[in-house]
């Protein structure tokens, strides 16, 4: 039985794209780098013991104290560590990642809720997304965009976006069909019913997709230290590759702390802007 050319087919498409959209790829490539390097500047402008009392601040407003003692605790941990600039840099990854993934997944969740057409052809692509290896998503990445911050940032998108975009549809779905109808009773049009009757309402069930979008956003960025991304990635990496066991379990634990006050620290102000909501 011939073997179908997949690989030939798959190599051909990125060789057309290759030479028809470098100037978009340019493009792309100046935005994500931009946005990186603004949110690195603003997390490294203030000393770190200053940025530590202003998180501990943000967190105690958004959550309790249990939240506001493990941010500082933490916090205080990588910097006594010697970690602190690849913990800025890999926050910044994480999140510019999910800043891309909520501005793109968040409307094609939308127009999945209202199009049937949509839903069927989005939905098997999100399940491509979630079953293929995350470190296949580095390929492309690098082809079209080197090596570097930006690749990370690509696969990292790819790889984080579809929790947003299927909880988003789930949130809109599950709004009870009696108050969208008594919506239109009331002579709504088709952006008032979706933004002060839907949306508030799917809201608890797509912020849970913001939130594991952030998590898979971290995730990544740690794998996508092999293609350059810097950050704490790229020191569990090189522990990894020099079998250097304390330093890995150091940077690791960076990781996990950054991780834990990122889900808390989400959660928190989740739940404490849908009290205010109440």
């Amino acid at each position: 039985m011939p073997k179908i050319p997949l690989d030939e087919w798959i190599e051909t498409l990125v060789g057309w794209m290759e030479d028809h959209l470098t100037v978009l790829f340019d493009w792309i490539a100046a935005a994500i780098e931009g946005i990186v390097k603004g949110f690195t500047w603003i997390f490294m402008l203030p000393h770190p013991f200053l940025f530590i009392v202003i998180l501990g601040v943000l967190a105690f407003l958004v959550g309790r104290w249990s939240l506001t003692l493990f941010s500082v605790i933490g916090f205080l941990l990588i910097y006594n560590l010697g970690y602190w600039s690849q913990t800025m840099d890999t926050l910044s990854l994480v999140i510019t990642s999910a800043l891309i993934s909520v501005v793109l997944g968040i409307p094609l969740g939308i127009w999945c809720a209202y199009s049937k057409g949509a839903s069927r052809i989005i939905t098997p692509l999100l399940d491509f997304m979630q079953t293929m290896p995350a470190f296949v998503y580095l390929l492309p990445a690098v082809t079209f965009f080197s090596l570097g911050v930006v690749p990370g940032v690509i696969a990292s998108v790819i790889f984080a976006i579809p929790p947003t975009i299927r909880l988003t549809l789930l949130g809109i779905q599950q709004v009870s069909g009696e108050l969208t109808e008594a919506a239109d009773a009331f002579g709504s049009t088709s952006g008032q019913k979706l933004f002060k009757v839907q949306l508030p309402l799917a809201l608890p069930t797509l912020m849970a997709g913001v939130n594991q979008t952030i998590m898979l956003s971290l995730s990544m960025v740690v794998i996508a230290s092999m293609i350059g991304a810097q950050g704490i990635g790229a020191e569990v990496y090189r522990a990894v590759t020099q079998l250097q066991i304390g330093k890995g379990f150091e940077a690791g634990l960076v990781v996990v702390v950054l991780a834990i006050v990122l889900d808390r620290f989400t959660q928190a102000f989740f739940k404490s802007d849908k009290k205010r909501g109440r």
